[in-house]
């Protein structure tokens, strides 16, 4: 039992300290606020941790893990739209689990190489990932476009989806938090990022994408006229 409490403490400030990271914003977080939103001394937590860029770290190595899973393309068979819809609201979701590093995320790089380095090779990957999705929907002849314009689609949709929850913040920070907005916003940055393959699309996959995206705009717009 003795030997399991230490990883149960350092379990809980990780899952505290996302928590608040999240909803106050990282560079507004001390070791001293966790610790007292813990209950716990703050030698206590410089025995789990050396300092907040350690719990940074830490936190980053499960986002980084988590993310992984979902940049892994099936290679058992090309990805069809449902796929690119699946992945984006998966990464969305993950995006908006660990907020905090997109949100925070120029001032963040600007003072942690660790997390400047692997960032980068993660937005690559997500690069690589997008265009992977886009040559498979051309292979199947269900999108029209070239090399250049592939390539352009790609970034273009990691960069839309990378500040989408910045885009959102500065649109209404009131209701930042609100679980209820942040699932339209999810929504709309979904749809945003989809409708720039949109025009490439051909055949029963451009039918698809006009049905998926009534329905999604037709959602949002009933939520917008609730609230």
């Amino acid at each position: 039992m003795l030997q399991k409490a230490p990883r149960r403490t350092r379990e809980r400030i990780l899952e505290l300290s996302l928590r608040l990271f999240n909803e106050f914003g990282e560079p507004n977080i001390t070791t001293t606020v966790i610790a007292d939103e813990m209950n716990i001394s703050p030698g206590n937590l410089y025995y789990h941790f050396r300092n907040k860029d350690d719990i940074v770290n830490s936190i980053f190595v499960q986002f980084e893990a988590e993310i992984e899973r979902i940049l892994t393309v099936p290679d058992s068979r090309r990805s069809n739209l449902e796929d690119v819809w699946l992945y984006l609201h998966l990464m969305f979701e993950l995006i908006w689990r660990y907020r905090f590093f997109y949100r925070d995320l120029n001032d963040l790089l600007s003072r942690n190489r660790t997390l400047e380095l692997h960032f980068k090779a993660i937005l690559a990957h997500k690069i690589k990932v997008a265009r992977q999705l886009c040559l498979d929907l051309r292979s199947e002849r269900s999108l029209e476009a070239g090399d250049a314009q592939i390539d352009a689609m790609a970034t273009n949709m990691v960069v839309v989806a990378t500040y989408w929850l910045s885009y959102e913040y500065v649109r209404n920070p009131r209701n930042y938090t609100e679980q209820k907005a942040m699932s339209d916003a999810l929504a709309r940055g979904c749809y945003q990022v989809l409708s720039m393959i949109g025009p490439y699309l051909r055949g029963d996959t451009k039918l698809l994408f006009e049905k998926l995206a009534h329905e999604y705009l037709k959602k949002i717009e009933l939520n917008e006229e609730a609230t």
